[in-house]
C-alpha cells in the first residue's frame, strides 16, 4: 500500500497572515478559480500550504500587470496535490516571457520618452509642432500614436 503524504492545512487567516494579503483577497482569488480550499465539517476554509506560493506568484504577477485570466490559466498548469518544483515554476514564467518582454519594451519607451511628443494630436506643446508638424500622425489613426506604434 502505498502511502500518500498530505500536506499541511492552513486556516484562511493563517494563510493571510503569511502571504500578507487580506482575508477578503483569498476569498476573491478563489472566486476567480486562482488557488482553492478545502472546507472543513465546519464548513471552514482551508488551504494546502502549496497555496502560499500560489498567492505570491498571484501578487507579484498582478504587480507586473499581467491579467488574472492569464495568471488562472498559468496557475492551472501547475501540479494539484504536490508542492510545485521549479520545473514547474520555470514552465510558468516561460509562458509569460514575451507578455513580459512586451511590457517593458512598452514602459523603457514611455520612460525614455514621456516628456517628448507622444503624437496625440495635441499640437499644443512647442515640440509637437516640430515632431508632428500639421497633425501628420492623425492621418494613422486616434490617440498616442508615437507610444502605440512602439
Amino acid at each position: 500500500m502505498v502511502e500518500v503524504k498530505r500536506m499541511r492545512e492552513l486556516s484562511v487567516g493563517e494563510v493571510a497572515k503569511r502571504a500578507g494579503v487580506a482575508v477578503s483577497a483569498l476569498h476573491f482569488y478563489e472566486r476567480k478559480g486562482l488557488i482553492q480550499s478545502l472546507r472543513t465539517a465546519g464548513n471552514q476554509r482551508r488551504y494546502a500550504s502549496d497555496v502560499l506560493r500560489r498567492v505570491a506568484v498571484i501578487r507579484v504577477a498582478q504587480r507586473v500587470g499581467i491579467p488574472l485570466e492569464a495568471v488562472r490559466q498559468g496557475l492551472a498548469s501547475l501540479p494539484e496535490g504536490r508542492t510545485p518544483g521549479r520545473e514547474d515554476w520555470a514552465a510558468l514564467s516561460a509562458r509569460w516571457r514575451q507578455d513580459l518582454d512586451e511590457r517593458i519594451a512598452h514602459l523603457t519607451n514611455l520612460r525614455d520618452r514621456l516628456g517628448d511628443c507622444i503624437g496625440c494630436g495635441c499640437l499644443s506643446l512647442s515640440a509637437c509642432a516640430l515632431t508632428n508638424p500639421g497633425d501628420s500622425l492623425a492621418s494613422e489613426g486616434g490617440g498616442p500614436r508615437r507610444w502605440a506604434a512602439a
